[in-house]
Parts: structure tokens; C-alpha cells; sequence
């Protein structure tokens, strides 16, 4: 799941959710030269490659984990990062990528903040979309699944709802925690698309996924 908020030029709110709403990001490797942008950078190049071809949105060229991958068959203890949910092209965010590149209006001349971004497409794509700022923020796998994020999360969302008019959309493939959620009754489906074959298989089976706008008065 990957979601959006639109917002007026005050980004000062976005820096502000999150130094005091979303816990410090983790190491990214226990080891010294692990931490290194240059060490990073180099490790990503050499153990991704470029796809995204066979999604919802083939024009944005994305470095993803793929089967033709090292790491796709070693031993998981050998992976010296966390879980690489950065490096793949989730449903969610592929819906909500497509949906901004095919209303390029919702974004355009706004601040974007794309949270639970995974592997950045839908940034990638609401700057495409003509955005004048975008925030990426990812730090945990699934932020849903923890109640102490979302009553904190929500609560931010509709200050800033009420105070400047901010837009939030949410894209979710209809996962069982999201859908049996109680947040799931506070949004308006907006669009839904049919997953490529490609996406399906690697997604057991999941045929469909849908954009929602989070609306608190529902």
C-alpha cells in the first residue's frame, strides 16, 4: 500500500509529521562501510536491474529485485540489508501511479508527500505529473499493520484536511488487513485497475487494484 497527500505550499507540516509522528529510520546495515551512501549506491546497481516494463506504468523505468537477480537465490542470511520491499513495484503503488500519470490535474503545481513509498514510483510519477515538490518516505514494510502509526497518522491527515484543503489517496490491491481495517470506512474508491498477467503471478493471484481518496466525514 502506498499513499499520497496533495498539499498547499506549507511543507513545513510534512517535515513536522514526520520528526514527531514516524520513528527514526533504522540502520540500514549493522556494518561501518555498509552505511555509506557511495557503498549503498554500489550495492543497488550491481543487485537490481532496470524494469517496471510489464506493469501498470511501463513508461517509468524502475531498478527493481527481479529472478535474474543474485540475491533472488541466495541464502536469506546473506542479504545484508533488511527485507528489499524498496526494490520491488507493489500493487498498490502501481494503481496509484497510473491513476496520477492518467490525471496529471490531481498533482500538478502541488506539494506531493508519497507515504509507505516503496520503491518511489508514485513520486516518480506525480513529478511526472508536474508537481512542484515531492517527498518520498518509506521506513517500515506495511504501516497499516500497526494501530500506533495509524490513530497518529489519521489525526495529522485531517488537520491538514481541515486547515489546507489536502488531498489523500491511498492505493491498496484489497489486501486482507486493508480491507478488514477500520479505516477502509472512511475512503472513496476512485478508480481500480486490472493487474498484468506478470503482476498477478507474483502477487498470488491478486487481479485487481484500486485507488482510494481518505475522506473523514464519510
Amino acid at each position: 500500500m502506498t499513499m499520497l497527500g496533495f498539499l498547499t505550499p506549507q511543507t513545513r507540516n510534512v517535515k513536522v509529521f514526520i520528526q514527531v509522528f514516524i520513528p527514526t529510520t533504522r540502520h540500514i546495515c549493522s556494518s561501518a562501510n555498509c552505511q555509506s551512501e557511495e557503498y549503498v549506491r554500489k550495492f543497488i546497481l550491481e543487485n537490481t536491474e532496470i524494469a517496471g516494463q510489464q506493469s501498470l506504468t511501463p513508461q517509468v523505468k524502475l531498478r527493481l529485485f527481479t529472478p535474474n537477480c543474485r540475491f533472488w537465490r541466495e541464502r536469506p542470511e546473506l542479504w545484508p540489508f533488511e527485507d528489499p520491499y524498496w526494490a520491488i513495484y507493489w500493487p498498490g503503488g502501481q494503481a496509484l501511479s497510473r491513476f496520477l500519470l492518467d490525471n496529471p490535474a490531481v498533482c500538478r503545481g502541488k506539494t506531493v508527500l508519497d507515504l509507505g513509498s516503496g520503491c518511489g514510483a508514485s513520486a516518480i510519477a506525480a513529478k511526472l505529473s508536474g508537481a512542484t515538490h515531492v517527498v518520498a518516505n518509506d521506513i517500515d514494510t506495511g504501516m497499516y499493520a500497526y494501530e500506533s502509526c495509524v490513530k497518529p497518522l489519521c489525526m495529522w491527515l485531517d488537520r491538514c484536511i481541515k486547515t489546507h484543503g489536502t488531498k489523500v489517496l491511498i492505493g491498496d490491491p484489497g489486501r486482507a488487513q486493508f480491507e478488514e481495517h477500520g479505516i477502509r470506512r472512511l475512503l472513496h474508491q476512485l478508480a481500480e485497475f486490472e493487474l498484468p498477467k506478470s503482476v498477478r503471478e507474483e502477487n498470488y493471484g491478486l487481479t485487481c487494484s484500486s485507488v482510494w481518496c481518505y475522506r473523514p466525514e464519510l
